[in-house]
């Protein structure tokens, strides 16, 4: 039976290596629309956790998570000795860089190989991890072709970028369209038959390259958008009496050519903070220098500094030593109402506090979905968000805008209040608050 066949009947076998904010929700969708999955993990704890029926990303519903489990539809393993066994096998894996700002490929590489060492006839494999162009065809596609198995003949290739935004309920796996790029014709359809059985919508593009490539862009266009918004926060700081936030609310007012964008301490999660060295890597190839897009990158990047210095400000003014300053972070989440603490912020700048004399006995945080972050090998523990705490403080550092915290609350109490997040928004003139980009206070 082809490929085509056993998908459009649903008895197709589909595997996702890697298991975690991608990979999760897409295995788990398959599941639920009855086709039977296999997770593959090289992380013990996932694999243990999938297996037991336990949920360990807050985006996937529960129910849906748990039903998908205990039916025996969707099942995790370490091993990749069952990849003959399946028929499309998608690529989830991490594309962290490297201190110096390159590309880490290994994870694409080590998956890529354990397919190879079981690629037969009539696979299709689909990387989704966010990478720069020619990664498909460069590294992913010589490596299953030293089987002797040839791209387009003997086995399907193609790139379908994720699009997964932490903590959007409207736009998920199954609502948000997704771009496909095959390396052949067929590679594409089959591609785009594969994915249309969970996605709504789905666009082919005529190569992998133009796909990545398309990736890029998306979060790229999100990186010199926030770059500019947080160079005018800094700037409408230096001047006073301007607060961005109200600068920007009121921009947005006009209905065509202009998109709102909004400063915050830094940019956390996987793709917007990396993507724009991806590129800028990759564009070295070929002698060209991405200037204008590594300025945005460098300017996101500065702003846990400058969140340091509103810090500093703050402790001045109260007469405080800085090194023996108590600091009460509040939300390490990358951003609102989620629990993912990749390259977050908050955690850059207890970093920094530390390596500038603060004692990490000195620093706390509160944050209502992560309950422990470890910063430069010290483990830090969330604590409550009480009166006592807050009281406690010399400084409160609002680093993520979570619904469940109460601004009034919070200012109430603390004695001083540096807001990166705007969260104080409704709280007039009160010499409590320090805000990121209005020149308050000082």
């Amino acid at each position: 039976m082809e490929l085509k066949e056993r998908l459009q009947n649903k008895t197709a076998k589909i595997g996702v290596i890697g298991l975690g904010y991608v990979g999760l929700p897409l295995a788990v969708e398959f599941a639920d629309r009855g086709f039977s999955v296999l997770g593959i993990d090289n992380d013990e704890s996932k694999i243990a956790s999938l297996n037991n029926a336990h949920n360990y990303i807050n985006d996937v519903e529960d129910s849906k998570f748990k039903r998908v489990v205990t039916s025996g539809t969707l099942k995790a393993t370490i091993s990749y000795s069952s990849i003959p066994e399946l028929d499309v096998i998608y690529i989830c894996v991490p594309t962290p860089f490297t201190k110096n700002k390159e590309p880490d490929v290994s994870y694409i590489e080590s998956a890529t190989e354990g397919i190879a060492a079981g690629l037969r006839k009539g696979h299709l494999i689909i990387l989704k991890s966010t990478t720069f162009p020619d990664t498909t065809e460069g590294i992913v596609q010589p490596i299953l072709e030293k089987t002797g198995l040839k791209v387009g003949t003997d086995f399907y290739l193609a790139f379908s970028p994720e699009r997964i935004d932490p903590g959007n309920k409207i736009f998920t796996t199954a609502t948000t369209p997704v771009v496909v790029g095959g390396v052949t014709e067929k590679c594409t359809e089959l591609a785009c038959l594969v994915n249309q059985q969970i996605i709504h919508k789905v666009v082919p593009v005529s190569s992998p390259k133009v796909a990545e490539m398309e990736k890029l862009l998306e979060n790229i266009f999100r990186s010199v958008n926030i770059a500019l918004v947080n160079e005018m926060a800094r700037l409408c700081d230096r001047m006073g009496g301007i607060d961005i936030w109200e600068v920007v609310e009121a921009a947005a007012t006009k209905p065509y050519g202009f998109m709102p964008f909004y400063p915050g301490p830094g940019i956390g999660g996987h793709c917007i903070l990396i993507d724009p060295y991806y590129l800028s890597w990759k564009a070295r190839e070929y002698d060209f220098h991405t200037q204008f897009i590594e300025l945005a990158a460098e300017t996101n990047e500065n702003m846990p500094f400058y969140v340091l210095g509103l810090i500093r400000r703050a402790l001045s003014y109260a007469g405080i030593p800085f090194h023996q300053a108590r600091i009460f972070m509040l939300g390490v989440a990358f951003k609102k109402d989620v629990d993912d603490t990749r390259e977050s912020p908050a955690l850059k700048i207890m970093e920094f506090l530390m390596q500038r004399g603060v004692h990490p006995d000195n620093i706390r945080f509160n944050d209502p979905y992560v309950k422990s972050a470890k910063v430069n090998g010290t483990s830090f523990f969330s604590v409550d968000l009480t009166v006592e705490n807050l009281r406690l403080a010399d400084v409160v550092v609002i680093t993520t805008d979570h619904s469940l915290y109460e601004a009034e609350f919070i200012v109430e109490h603390a004695t001083s209040v540096v807001d990166t997040r705007n969260l104080t928004k409704n709280i007039k003139n009160n010499e409590k608050i320090s805000k990121l980009g209005a020149g308050t206070r000082f």
